[in-house]
């Protein structure tokens, strides 16, 4: 019996093995199109290289001057204009989503056609952002539809000038952000409110709980890992923002680059060919962008505070 036992023992399979198996492809697809890339990118950043007319310049070893160079010009300004351009259309966003979201996922109110209404506010998510700002610069444009009704409404008598004014274009940037984007969040947050327990709703309501009570000690409590995650990728999100800028502003942006973002700056130094000085800001836009997104998911979580406490 003992024998049978063990030869039993050693006819067992394990596949513990085949989850490190189905790795592999994750693994080996980040470290070439991602890692090895990110290293490369570092390494060039130390190097003076260029192109000047025909004469190509370097690559010549240059340590941290590239870095040094980089802060001493608009870096900060071009910062703030991103910041700026992503809180302008990310917090119309997630109000928006917050309570569509709720709206659709209350089985109470019984909303009526709601997969249509989802299938409508996540269209704009599937558009091409280029086509998008081709069409905002074509509406509101000085002799545009948008101007041309107004002056037919009486509403002005001159045409508005969107494009040639510091906030009219960070408006109109900010706007279309939040309408390619409110749907996805929306579905996102509604997903996660889904998955709350009704009976959680349904023993609130019965004590007595109004509605904006639920919602604050109830809904956003257990959606809270959700809504961090969403908050964190929309960050990254508009720390990357290049296209609509750069189409709205035929890569300008105009007026007075207060509306050229930490991308379209980038996007410069590569169309220059300047690949040292392009490779400083990608690691710098990488280190702020990691840095941020700690920074948020720190504050939310509450994790400093949990680690000092347990001290």
């Amino acid at each position: 019996m003992v024998k049978e036992k063990k030869v039993k023992a050693r006819k067992r399979i394990s596949y513990s093995k085949w989850g490190y198996i189905f790795l592999i492809p994750f693994f080996a697809t980040y470290i070439v199109f991602s890692f090895i890339p990110l290293v490369n990118t570092v390494y060039n950043s130390t190097f003076e290289n260029y192109r000047s007319g025909l004469t190509q310049i370097g690559p010549n070893f240059v340590g941290f001057e590239n870095y040094i160079t980089i802060f001493q010009s608009d870096l900060m300004k071009y910062f703030r204009n991103t910041m700026i351009l992503w809180i302008i259309g990310f917090i119309p966003q997630i109000i928006i989503s917050l309570i569509l979201a709720v709206w659709f996922a209350d089985f109470r109110m019984r909303l009526r056609g709601s997969s249509f209404f989802k299938t409508v506010i996540y269209l704009p998510n599937v558009i091409m952002a280029a086509s998008f700002a081709m069409l905002f610069f074509a509406l509101f444009s000085d002799d545009g539809p948008m101007n041309n009704l107004l002056i037919k409404m009486g509403a002005t008598d001159s045409p508005i000038r969107y494009l040639a004014t510091v906030w009219g274009t960070r408006g109109l940037i900010g706007l279309m952000n939040f309408m390619m984007w409110f749907g996805n969040t929306t579905i996102l947050l509604m997903a996660a409110i889904l998955g709350i327990d009704a009976a959680l709703f349904e023993a609130a309501a019965i004590d007595g709980a109004k509605p904006f009570q639920i919602f604050t000690k109830i809904t956003m409590p257990t959606i809270k890992p959700i809504f961090i995650y969403v908050l964190i990728t929309s960050l990254i999100g508009g720390l990357q923002m290049f296209d609509v800028p750069q189409v709205l502003t035929n890569a300008k942006g105009s007026p007075d680059r207060t509306s050229m973002t930490l991308i379209m700056f980038l996007n410069n130094h590569l169309y220059s060919k300047n690949y040292g000085m392009a490779g400083a800001l990608s690691v710098i836009l990488f280190i702020i962008t990691a840095a941020l997104s700690l920074v948020v998911f720190f504050i939310l979580t509450g994790s400093g505070k949990k680690r000092g406490g347990a001290k």
